[in-house]
């Protein structure tokens, strides 16, 4: 079952704040040189290295004379900015000793979640690769507002997995695997494997960090999970002192298996690195429609349209009923053209507005099931 973490040749690694820094903050350069000499390792030997890194508020506390990680916005975005310098700079000398560059690479939620932005970030990850150096992705802290953060790393490193096509992501926490409940309680298992999404049914994922520092919990980490072998890359979860061991193969940590065929991208893209514009109200028909036939979604089954979106914005498809979301696709309306057409057919719409609107509102092509 391991084949897939020795054979990868492109790796996605995330280390959370607790596994870079002390517990009072600051950067802990043990630690730091220790998980560089692994990965430099790997990429000294061939394979393609991206290192998704937490630590820059964290870094910043000690530096700023400040206890505990700060919680107002500005408090921490001022953190981050020491923090940052100092994080990176002591990633350049540590991967220097092994003769190799590092890029920077900082990320708000806009940059993966809007298409073209999302392009451009595959474009600057993809041609550091290129040129032999390793990539060190972090959310830019400094920039990012409440409405626009990841919040934390976890999500964001799976997604820069599927961006780059990796064929591994390597998650290093503050624990050593998933377990069946709590892992300070002795009645509690290691899950060695998780073979599916359903396999995690019935666990108690809901174990919070053991760091003051980070921000991530285990429920962070199995949701990045779920989207990384969503696209078919294999994740093994562990701590940061596993990390070799876990890339040559060992049997330790969490693996979860990637999904045997890959969707589509563009379609993975719609469904995990996008944020809804609005919300569409499907009456029962349209529901059925689009989840059980695998239509497209016509002006007649809506009831009701929420949010400011323009054509082209994704928007989440909800059942009335329910409330729940179904699907997720690209609208061809903008939200102030979409009131006056609800209920209504297209041939009426075409009859009475023109050919321009004998069209569909979310076509199936533009469509994935949540």
């Amino acid at each position: 079952m391991r084949d897939g973490v020795t054979g990868a040749r492109r790796i996605v690694i995330k280390v959370g704040s607790s596994s870079l820094t002390t517990a009072s903050g600051g950067i802990d350069e043990q630690r730091v040189d220790t998980l560089v000499d692994v990965l430099g390792g790997l990429a000294t030997d061939g394979r393609e290295v991206v290192l998704v890194s937490s630590g820059a508020i964290a870094a910043g506390l000690a530096p700023l004379r400040l206890s505990k990680r700060p919680r107002d916005l500005a408090t921490q975005q001022a953190a981050a900015s020491v923090g940052q310098g100092l994080l990176i700079g002591r990633y350049a000398s540590g991967f220097a000793r092994h003769g190799l560059t590092v890029g920077q690479v900082l990320l708000t939620v806009d940059d993966v979640t809007r298409r073209a932005h999302y392009r451009n970030a595959y474009r600057t990850l993809r041609k550091l690769l290129d040129l032999h150096a390793v990539p060190i992705v972090n959310e830019n802290d400094t920039v990012a507002t409440e409405e626009i953060r990841f919040g934390d790393n976890d999500r964001l490193a799976a997604l820069v997995a599927a961006l780059v096509d990796a064929d591994l992501l390597l998650m290093l926490s503050d624990v050593d695997a998933l377990y069946t409940g709590s892992p300070s309680d002795p009645a509690s298992r290691k899950i060695p494997y998780v073979e599916s999404e359903s396999a995690l049914n019935g666990i108690n994922i809901a174990t919070p960090s053991k760091s003051k520092i980070g921000t991530g919990g285990m429920v962070t980490k199995v949701e990045a999970a779920r989207i990384a072998t969503g696209f078919g890359i294999p994740v093994v979860l562990t701590s940061a002192e596993n990390a070799a061991k876990a890339l040559a193969g060992d049997d330790v940590g969490t693996l979860f298996q990637g999904v045997a065929k890959r969707p589509a991208a563009r379609l993975f893209w719609l469904a995990h690195a996008t944020e809804p514009r609005g919300r569409l109200h499907l009456d029962p028909g349209a529901v059925v429609a689009v989840v059980s036939r695998r239509k497209s979604l016509l002006p007649a089954g809506i009831t009701a349209v929420d949010g400011s979106f323009a054509a082209g914005d994704p928007v989440d498809l909800v059942d009335a009923d329910s409330g729940a979301p179904v699907a997720r696709g690209l609208v061809n309306y903008d939200a102030v053209e979409l009131p006056a057409l609800l209920g209504r057919s297209t041939p009426e719409l075409a009859a009475t507005l023109g050919p321009g609107y004998e069209r569909e509102v979310v076509h199936r092509d533009d469509l994935v099931l949540l």
